[in-house]
């Protein structure tokens, strides 16, 4: 089994989520008791914010290939990095990397065309919303990104970040984030909803309204796996 490197912290509840999620998932996989080793590189959220407010992305690569080649160093065989976000830069640091990177963002892009999505909507932070780093590969398969208004996306931003992230989880924010979903299914027609930040599945888990949420760590985590098994 290949050895596993996770590059989390951004943010880190969604770190957790993901170390269950592959023991789980190979557990799932081999109940004979193969536990995979695994190295999680936590990174400074804040500092990854700051260079991303600036604007300055080829110092977000810098950031970002510089915790990868950690993780190489401390043994990984490939690795992935725990949020959405971050993969504005992701083939600038695939470029750059000593070993094999998984992209969220493929894997989901993969998923939703094999359930034959036509149109999906996209919610996460304001930096994956405003970019086309969902939309391109997306396009590339026939499917139209579609994000929320802006003065939603404002909403959502604010929201994974002084609660969300923070572990705080309520039910009057579930509800906002549900009633943004309704509004896209009436304006836009969606047949989807991709969750792309990694902590909104933590208050969005479940399907509603009909129509398939994807759930962006799940679908990523089960990708890391069969590379991890060599399927």
């Amino acid at each position: 089994m290949k050895k596993i490197g996770i590059l989390g912290g951004l943010g880190p509840e969604s770190t957790h989520d993901y170390y269950r999620g592959i023991i789980r998932a190979v557990r799932e996989d081999h109940p004979e008791h193969i536990y995979p080793e695994i190295v999680i590189y936590s990174a400074d959220l804040n500092g990854f914010i700051r260079l991303m407010d600036s604007g300055n992305l080829s110092a977000v690569t810098d950031f970002l290939t510089e915790k990868i080649a950690a993780l190489a160093r401390s043994g990984a065989d490939f690795a992935a990095i725990a949020s959405n976000t971050p993969h504005v830069v992701f083939d600038e640091v695939r470029e750059r990397s000593p070993i094999p990177l998984i992209s969220i963002v493929e894997e989901t892009c993969s998923e939703a065309y094999k359930m034959g999505m036509k149109k999906t909507g996209l919610l996460g932070t304001g930096f994956t919303m405003e970019q086309d780093f969902y939309i391109r590969p997306f396009a590339e398969k026939g499917i139209k990104v579609v994000v929320p208004e802006k003065a939603d996306r404002m909403l959502i931003h604010e929201r994974l970040f002084s609660e969300i992230e923070q572990g705080i989880i309520k039910d009057s924010t579930r509800n906002e984030l549900l009633g943004i979903v309704k509004g896209m299914i009436e304006r836009h027609g969606i047949d989807s909803v991709i969750l792309g930040c990694t902590e909104l599945p933590l208050i969005l888990d479940r399907d509603e309204f009909g129509i398939a949420f994807l759930n962006t760590s799940a679908i990523h985590i089960k990708s890391i796996v069969r590379y991890a098994l060599d399927e």
